[in-house]
């Protein structure tokens, strides 16, 4: 009987056809529109009632909206983000584009509740904007909106730093900014959240409201030595209450010296110098006497005058009224209490209070104590049977951490782990704290 004929290799059989095409296991209906050879690119699918139609795709499983700024939305703040909510999305775009078809750079902001351009946008210009949410499925989903900047405003607010760029300061420096008018309670959240620090390594830390215009940032702890800070303050063109925008974005880079701190007691009459952690240095002090004592409270220093004129003839009491040349002062209050030479109470430093408030010390031990320190440096002294008064200086460490976090005009909450942006987690409760202005009258 003979054998029938094998297919060839190159021959095709009618399943290697179906699974070439994706249709293996399909019904004869299934395939009847491809019983026949042709050069047609597109096969026609026929549905149970013989029609010709395609079967619909698949929508994306990602969706996308935006939220702000509107569609075709006129005098947006030059400072506006653009906020957004992706579903499903495994990956999200976002490209801002001007009319003239130039990008604009930017990022999420850290608490990922908008995109925030990299600057300040243009007054009068029209933007496009457009965000595209792709899915596991592969398939993107896009938003689109374009909008209008306002007309440059004339009621603007300058926001500046106490420090300098590239400053070196203490380990118990405070970040201080000053806005050029007061913040009403309604706008400080908003502005809050526009003053973003960066520090490597990582500090947990918060804005407080100081005073109604002066915001402070500290650390949870005293900061590491060698910290690099980075503040962007992204104000540029952000609505801030009556009418006001802020007038312009800035920046600050400083860093973190050695670690020295500084610590009075007054049953002792001694200061001791603390570095890493250890005792390098012992000085003999006088604090203030009786009828005027030293403040008990953590301060830092604040400023720092090789040379200087203490001078209290305006004081009320005659008895407090003296002007005398100083030497190697440095300020921890802006009531006058400073650390400062003072030769002529050597006899009474280590046994006796006889200063007007003010930390008095030899000359030897306050050129050194001012070749050491810096802005910043704290100093904490305790015993004295005065209490030192919130906002008499920088007196941020005098607060317990609980309590400075009142401070904020955002709620707080620790962060789960280390972020770029510890400004983004403040807590509750602006503080009333009086401004307390920037002038003294010195003790010697």
């Amino acid at each position: 009987m003979p054998t029938p004929d094998l297919p060839t290799p190159m021959s095709m059989t009618r399943r290697r056809a179906l699974t070439a095409l994706g249709l293996a296991g399909a019904g004869v209906a299934g395939v009847a529109g491809l019983a026949a050879c042709t050069g047609d690119k597109s096969p026609v699918w026929n549905g149970a009632d013989g029609g010709g139609d395609k079967p619909a795709e698949t929508p994306p499983k990602a969706t996308v909206t935006i939220s702000g700024p509107a569609a075709d939305a006129k005098d947006v703040p030059a400072g506006a983000e653009l906020v957004f909510a992706a579903t499903e999305a495994v990956t999200t775009t976002v490209s801002l584009k001007d009319a003239a078809g130039v990008e604009v750079k930017g990022a999420m902001h850290p608490d990922g509740a908008g995109w925030l351009p990299e600057k300040a946008l243009a007054f009068g210009t029209a933007y496009t904007a457009t965000v595209t949410a792709t899915g596991d499925d592969g398939k993107p989903a896009t938003a689109t909106t374009t909008f209008t900047t306002m007309a440059k405003p004339t009621k603007l607010v300058g926001i500046s730093s106490f420090l300098a760029d590239n400053a070196v300061v203490g380990v118990g420096m405070v970040l201080i900014f000053r806005t050029s008018r007061d913040i009403a309670k309604a706008d400080r959240a908003a502005v809050q959240r526009r003053l973003m620090v960066q520090t490597e390594p990582f500090h947990e830390g918060i804005w407080t409201w100081y005073t109604a215009r002066e915001l402070h940032w500290r650390p949870k702890e005293f900061w590491k030595a060698g910290t690099t800070i980075s503040v962007n303050v992204r104000a540029g063109g952000l609505p801030m209450g009556g009418g006001y925008y802020g007038r312009r974005d800035s920046t600050l880079v400083c860093k973190v010296g050695p670690d020295l701190q500084l610590r009075v007691d007054d049953k002792t009459h001694k200061m001791t110098v603390h570095q890493d952690g250890k005792v390098i240095k012992t000085i003999p002090v006088s604090l203030g006497r009786p009828s005027m004592p030293s403040s008990s409270g953590t301060m830092i220093i604040m400023e720092k005058k090789r040379n200087t004129v203490f001078d209290t003839m305006d004081a009320p009491n005659p008895a407090n009224r003296y002007r005398t040349p100083v030497e190697y002062a440095q300020r921890m209050t802006w009531g006058g209490e400073f650390i400062h030479a003072a030769p002529w109470s050597v006899q009474n430093q280590g046994r006796t209070n006889v200063s007007h408030g003010c930390v008095n010390v030899s000359m030897a031990n306050a050129a050194w104590l001012f070749a050491n320190t810096l802005i910043g440096t704290p100093i904490t002294t305790k015993g004295t049977p005065r209490r030192l008064d919130y906002g008499n200086g920088w007196t941020d460490w005098d607060k317990s951490w609980e309590q400075y976090v009142k401070g904020s005009a955002i709620p707080y909450a620790p962060p789960a782990e280390p972020t770029p942006d510890p400004s983004t987690t403040p807590s509750t409760g602006p503080s009333d704290t009086p401004s307390a202005g920037p002038s003294g009258t010195p003790s010697a």
